[in-house]
């Protein structure tokens, strides 16, 4: 079984002033999520997409599914955890005891607000997990790394040929993925990021998905104006 998990628990706070979390933000003629949500939805390799939003927001979201979307089996609205590693749990306890966890199953989880995720990076986060077990979503870093420890003074500058920046889809084998998150300790789950962070700490392997400079995460009001004129522009191109 393959299930999308798409994590919609940002609170929208680098948005400005606003009681909306971003997600929610309507982007052309529909909300960012069900932007998001689609892409997932008519994957026909997905079998389920589990949607992870605050608790007070539940209901809305299942009424945006329902009138964008439409009624569907396919998609269920669930309540996230408090952190995203808590969402990362909530998903998994939700996998296994709705479907139970076999050596097949596959779980890709991914932001909300990265509306621009592609056919192409769907399907190879399901052919690269199905082949080796995990993957990551990267796109090569363009500008030079530099590490600050004290947020003063250079640290490091690592070699650029060696940088990437993380993005989602981030895709396990789910029954792994449960038992690794079982190992971890308190101290490790303090400083955990994402998900693929789990299998670095674990020396689990994690393999690498080419992902595209557009897959951009909506966080601040910048991008979501870029967010707008990507949108313009795959329009025209329709």
């Amino acid at each position: 079984m393959i299930i999308a998990a798409v994590f919609a628990g940002g609170r929208g706070s680098r948005m400005g002033s606003t009681d909306t979390p971003k997600q929610y933000f309507m982007l052309g003629s529909k909300p960012i999520i069900i932007h998001t949500v689609e892409k997932f939805f008519i994957n026909s390799r997905i079998d389920k997409v589990v949607v992870l939003c605050p608790k007070i927001w539940v209901e809305q979201t299942k009424d945006l599914i329902n009138k964008y979307i439409g009624k569907t089996e396919k998609i269920d609205v669930i309540s996230g955890g408090e952190t995203r590693n808590d969402t990362l749990e909530c998903a998994l306890d939700y996998i296994e005891n709705k479907f139970g966890l076999d050596d097949d199953t596959i779980i890709l989880t991914h932001d909300a607000v990265r509306p621009f995720v592609t056919h192409r990076i769907i399907e190879e986060n399901i052919d690269c997990t199905i082949k080796t077990g995990a993957c990551d979503t990267v796109v090569s870093a363009v500008d030079t790394i530099v590490e600050s420890v004290d947020g003063k003074i250079i640290s490091a500058i690592p070699e650029r040929k060696n940088m990437y920046q993380g993005q989602t889809p981030q895709s396990f084998k789910a029954k792994k993925l449960r038992e690794i998150c079982s190992s971890l300790t308190p101290e490790e789950k303090a400083i955990l990021t994402d998900a693929c962070k789990i299998y670095v700490l674990k020396g689990e392997p994690v393999s690498l998905v080419e992902g595209e400079a557009f897959n951009i995460k909506i966080t601040y009001p910048y991008d979501l104006k870029m967010a707008k004129a990507l949108l313009e522009g795959v329009n025209e191109n329709d």
